[in-house]
């Protein structure tokens, strides 16, 4: 079978992984390009005895590498050469979205224009002749609707037609950039062609041109050859002079300005017609007018998460229930099939009662991924970090700030870990820096069992509320501290926000489905990989070392006289009686054997200063594990209280022997709830810090949120216990 390796590439919001998702479907995984922390998506699908590889890019509005998503896209283009780039566009915003397209014609490779949201270019009024558009850009172009699937067998049959009559076959397109530049690329292109100046790479002029636009990766890679990179950039400093003093403008402008003016000349004569508007405007326009009002469309977010955690709450209450059930049954079989001992203890304590603790809410987990994944597929989200840009601008932060704490959780169920890698789409340095030390603020997805299981024990009547305030509680922190650190050791000016909002879309099925299964296996995944080997080293750190001989054989001493005390009781209450004995003492031995071992010690002495804020002894040994990962915290408290037992029931669920536990109340929960939303980020999240900034940063992260965390849970539990 003939393999084709295919790029999918365009603008944010264009219908790109929509369309991605409907030809590939299932046949697709992800992962990140190698020594880069941007997602890679990949799926194939067989066309006749072809078999095409189809690569996702990171939407991009421009191949000059401003942003890590620019950079990888031009990378894959350059490095992997695929046979073919299909270009997805947004069919009503033509003039906007071909600007990318001029560049990958510019760089010479095989393009294919998707032209996507093809109804609503019909609803619109608009029509484009789509042959003239094809012969004047000099590529095929299908019409194709990426949400409902139409246009997807002509694209792929116009893929594998295309990719084998050009594969390999580059041919740059070439504009005029008018009298005062060309001249001067002439100059460049000849110099770097007898050099051989990074031809290897790229064609000539598309060289010449991005020096001319500064792109600064590739004057990086001009440095190996130092002598001929000073030559291009004495011409490109002498044309920026000449641009500046004659017209006023810089070369990156004068580029752009004839790109559109080419785009301008392919779009004319009849290519797009509109008909003339009315006095309606059209769905999105009507929507906005509400959903983005000054005053309502902030009232209806706040409406809309409350309803998200409504819903979440009611519908995944017995699915959950059902899960504790499900993992109770295993406790209980592994336990009457395997003997007694440290075998016994790893798979029904550290396996069973760890891992199970943190899968029982799958099913919660799944219902909040849906409802994100449909407002992000339906455009709402765009409008979110529009709305929140005035707000964020008081806090020293930036409009596009909005989407990286969307991402690690501001909607709850997030990551902060593409949370924080977002934060590359801001360009001041500064603006950055502050987004990226709030974004794990949020409530990500890993937070959300923790905070699950302590509503579930201590306010089940107010669960949708409380949800809805720790999200409201994780911004109103994240601003705060935003503005703490703009007005203190990040300090600077605030930049201006532009950003495209897309038309709303009603969100497929077949989408929503795979946004969400992605999610929800990524949290499957790592539960039974990271957090089971934590919580398989945690279960050792709570074992060992065991009680000193002589108080295992005093314990012995005591079951064995309780044992026949039972057995000689002549009437049911005295069997009652000595049963429950024989219990307490179980519940003793399995508590001081915890508190004996290296875990429990390390809790015990941290129990002084935590109990400022309420924390006993279990609870620092879970949270000193969530700095691991989030969901430890709740595989680490059903191991604590698996092996120390609380509850005379053997298969309680956890949330039961937490609320049975005399060191618990309401007042610790809200500040264990305030503490674990706000400490330090997960191991995770700080290697992604350290590589987006400095592992100084993310040193500074691990202890000043922690700092500000305990200050703040501190403070909340005393005020709690007095009142």
């Amino acid at each position: 079978m003939k393999t084709r390796t295919i790029a999918f590439a365009g603008n944010p919001n264009a219908g790109k992984t929509t369309l991605f998702n409907t030809i590939t479907g299932s046949r697709q995984h992800v992962g990140n390009y190698p020594g880069i922390t941007v997602e890679r998506k990949e799926g194939s699908v067989d066309v006749g005895d072809v078999r095409l590889n189809i690569i996702d890019l990171p939407g991009c509005y421009s191949l000059t590498a401003y942003t890590q998503e620019e950079l990888v896209a031009r990378q894959v283009l350059v490095e992997e050469r695929p046979d073919l780039v299909v270009n997805v566009v947004d069919a009503t915003r033509l003039e906007r979205h071909l600007y990318l397209t001029v560049q990958f014609l510019e760089l010479g490779i095989p393009v294919i224009l998707a032209l996507n949201m093809m109804d609503d270019v019909r609803n619109k009024g608009m029509s484009i002749d789509i042959a003239a558009l094809a012969k004047a850009l000099d590529s095929d172009a299908v019409a194709t609707v990426a949400r409902g699937g139409e246009g997807k067998k002509e694209l792929l049959e116009q893929i594998v037609a295309t990719s084998a009559s050009r594969s390999g076959d580059w041919q740059p397109l070439v504009i005029s950039y008018g009298p005062d530049i060309d001249p001067v690329l002439e100059q460049m292109i000849d110099i770097i062609e007898k050099q051989q100046f990074l031809t290897a790479r790229y064609p000539a002029r598309w060289i010449a041109i991005k020096y001319l636009e500064g792109d600064e990766d590739l004057r990086r890679q001009g440095q190996c050859d130092a002598e001929t990179s000073a030559r291009l950039d004495q011409l490109v400093q002498r044309l920026h002079d000449h641009c500046l003093k004659t017209l006023n403008s810089f070369p990156e402008a004068i580029i752009a300005d004839y790109r559109y003016g080419f785009i301008h000349s392919v779009l004319r004569d009849g290519v797009v017609t509109e008909r003339e508007h009315d006095a309606r405007l059209d769905m999105s326009d009507n929507l906005d007018k509400v959903l983005t009002h000054k005053v309502v469309g902030p009232l209806l977010l706040f409406a809309l998460l409350y309803l998200m955690f409504q819903i979440t709450f009611t519908l995944g209450d017995y699915p959950m229930q059902l899960m504790q059930v499900l993992f109770n049954w295993l406790a209980d079989t592994a336990s009457g099939i395997i003997p007694p001992g440290y075998m016994q203890s790893l798979v029904v304590s550290g396996i069973i009662d760890g891992v199970g603790g943190v899968l029982s809410f799958v099913p919660l987990i799944m219902l909040m991924f849906i409802m994100i994944s449909f407002l992000e597929d339906s455009g709402y989200m765009a409008r979110v970090a529009y709305m929140m840009d005035k707000v964020f601008r008081m806090f020293g932060l930036h409009g596009s700030s909005v989407m990286p704490f969307i991402i690690s959780g501001g909607i709850a169920g997030g990551c902060a870990v593409p949370g924080v890698m977002a934060a590359r789409t801001l360009r001041s340095p500064r603006e950055k820096l502050a987004t990226i030390l709030t974004a794990p603020f949020m409530p990500c997805g890993a937070k959300i069992p923790v905070f699950l299981l302590l509503i579930s024990a201590f306010f089940t009547e107010h669960r949708a509320f409380i949800m809805f305030a720790i999200t409201l509680t994780a911004w109103v922190m994240a601003l705060l501290v935003a503005r703490l650190l703009r007005s203190t050791i990040i300090r600077g000016e605030s930049t201006p926000f532009v950003m495209e909002l897309p038309p709303y879309r009603w969100p497929t099925l077949q989408g929503i489905m795979i946004h969400t299964w992605e999610r929800t296996w990524e949290y499957i995944r790592k539960a039974g990989t990271v957090i089971l080997a934590i919580s398989m080293l945690l279960w050792a750190a709570m074992t060992f070392p065991a009680l000193p001989q002589a108080q295992q054989q005093h314990y012995q001493h005591r079951r064995a006289a309780l044992q026949q005390q039972v057995a000689a009781c002549s009437d049911d209450l005295c069997r009652a009686t000595k049963a429950d004995m024989l219990r307490s003492l179980e519940q003793d031995h399995n508590a001081t054997a915890l508190r004996y071992s290296a875990a429990g010690r390390l809790g015990i002495m941290l129990e002084p200063l935590s109990k400022l804020a309420g924390f006993g002894w279990r609870t620092n040994i879970a949270l000193i594990g969530g700095v691991a990962a989030k969901e430890v915290i709740v595989s680490t408290l059903g191991t604590a209280y698996s092996l120390g037992e609380i509850d005379s029931e053997e298969s309680s669920p956890l949330a039961e022997r937490i609320q049975q536990d005399p060191e618990w109340n309401r007042a610790s929960a809200v500040s264990a709830i305030i503490f674990i939303l706000l400490y330090a980020p997960c191991f995770v999240t700080l290697v992604v810090m350290s590589r987006e900034a400095s592992w100084g940063w993310a040193m500074f992260a691990l202890v000043f949120n922690s700092a500000i965390a305990f200050l703040l849970a501190s403070i909340v539990y005393q005020i709690g216990s007095m009142v």
